[in-house]
């Protein structure tokens, strides 16, 4: 019979990687060549690449660098070299980009009180670029959209007015404008939906890090310290973040929210989340050392919440595989937590890429196929509320078939080392066996301590 159980336990120290990993320029050609095929394939003409500091994964991903500060566009015509737009100050960046493009200047882009008066009209510069009258243009920004959102989900585009009116008009009545986010971030088709092996082992560099963060977070957690404080100990390395870093205690645990001021008390609910590209950590518990210390109304904590969910997620770990549709994972869950007690929020799974969330396969009835090469999320989240407060294990793990574990151990044998040592402590300790195909990232996989002040003591799954 199989059993929940905190015990005490040594999180080993798997190591961090000092050496970020590369993508070659030679890659982002191949990304390009693959992306000009799909748009071609998609019955367009064009396509427009949409980025801001927010929202940049998709131009970042052909292009090699995120705008900081401004806006961009990458213009992609066939048979014409690529142009990207910027402000001012990307220009060096766009003049450095992975691929081989023109960079032009497009003052509007910058922050305002810059010059813009030497501003170049908008349609003559999509124009010069290869777009023209009676063309099918793509635009990609950060999403695309279903019927169930909106009649007309092709012309659904998030990117601002003012470029794609212009977009409209050197279209002409004869041409159109379309939303062709899907060619990038569909969970099955889309470029961004699979990684090389190259990716792969940049975003182990981030979830390690990330996931150290966090262990420091919880190692280092004392009542006392204000939020701030805990959180400029945790050494954040400078990597772009994906998310901004959450921290929280108190009435203000869970959620989205930053650090703050308050000072974190014995007591407290406390939450912490660090995400760099590729990669989150999340965990979620209580400021104390040991159950009696909980409120009398939430004294079965374990065994009514933390217990039940760490059983759901060791079920997520052992059934996520190549093959496996996202429909029997959010089936697991539901069948595991699916009272209304457990109030689950968001789809208990997704892909991630350079953003947090590039797309779910994982809800009702779904046959998406989760595939070699992708990078997926553990994010069973459990809105309790009241006295329970929640509970929490977020983390990522990439699949590959044999051919590319090999390659992957050969071409970065001190990540495999890393990755082989999580899937024996999760095998050995934690008792979650894995399929050869799932590779952990984290460096606190599938660990999830309840009483923060007692940070050895751990859910296990005993037999």
């Amino acid at each position: 019979m199989t059993r929940i159980k905190l015990v005490d336990l040594e999180l080993p120290d798997f190591g961090v990687p000092r050496e970020q990993p590369e993508l070659p320029r030679s890659l982002y050609d191949l990304r390009l060549q693959a992306f000009s095929s799909a748009v071609e394939k998609a019955g367009l003409n064009a396509a427009v690449i949409y980025a801001d500091r927010e929202h940049s994964a998709n131009f970042c991903y052909l292009t090699g660098f995120d705008p900081r500060f401004e806006e961009s566009l990458l213009i992609v015509a066939k048979g014409m070299r690529p142009v990207i737009l910027t402000g001012p100050e990307n220009h060096s960046a766009a003049l450095d980009a992975a691929i081989d493009a023109e960079a032009i200047l497009y003052p509007p882009f910058g922050l305002l009180g810059q010059d813009r008066s030497k501003t170049r009209p908008l349609r003559e510069i999509l124009r010069e670029s290869g777009l023209g009258n009676g063309m099918r243009i793509g635009v990609i920004g950060w999403k695309y959209y279903g019927a169930a959102e909106t009649e007309n989900p092709e012309t659904c585009i998030e990117a601002p007015a003012f470029v794609v009116d212009v977009l409209r008009l050197v279209a002409g009545d004869v041409g159109a404008v379309v939303n062709a986010g899907r060619l990038m971030m569909d969970c099955t088709k889309g470029l961004r939906a699979f990684n090389e092996i190259e990716q792969l082992a940049f975003f182990e560099f981030s979830a390690a890090h990330a996931s150290e963060a966090v262990k420091r977070a919880i190692f280092g957690l004392r009542p006392g310290q204000t939020e701030f404080e805990l959180a400029a100990a945790i050494g954040l390395n400078g990597q772009p973040h994906c998310c901004h870093t959450m921290l929280a205690s108190g009435e203000r645990a869970g959620g989205l929210k930053s650090p703050s001021g308050k000072i974190i008390r014995r007591g407290d609910r406390f939450s912490v989340a660090i995400g760099y590209w590729g990669s989150l950590t999340c965990r979620a518990g209580w400021v104390i050392e040991e159950a009696s210390e909980l409120a009398a109304e939430a004294s079965d904590y374990i065994d009514k919440l933390a217990a039940p969910y760490f059983a759901c997620a060791v079920e997520w770990y052992e059934t996520i595989g190549i093959g496996v549709t996202g429909g029997a994972i959010d089936a697991l869950v539901q069948r595991r937590l699916g009272s209304p007690f457990f109030n689950l929020l968001l789809n208990p799974g997704h892909l991630i890429h350079l953003d947090e969330w590039l797309n779910s396969p994982v809800y009702p009835g779904s046959n998406e196929r989760l595939a070699s090469g992708q990078a997926v999320q553990c994010d069973i989240i459990p809105a309790v509320g009241g006295a329970y407060f929640t509970t929490n294990i977020e983390d990522g793990v990439a699949l590959l078939d044999e051919r590319g574990r090999q390659e992957f151990a050969e071409r970065y044998p001190s990540a495999w080392d890393r990755i082989e040592a999580r899937r024996a402590f999760m095998a050995d300790t934690l008792g979650v066996r894995l399929k050869p195909e799932v590779l952990p990232f984290s460096n606190i996989p599938a660990y999830l301590p309840p009483f923060l002040l007692s940070p050895h003591r751990a859910l296990v799954r005993t037999s």
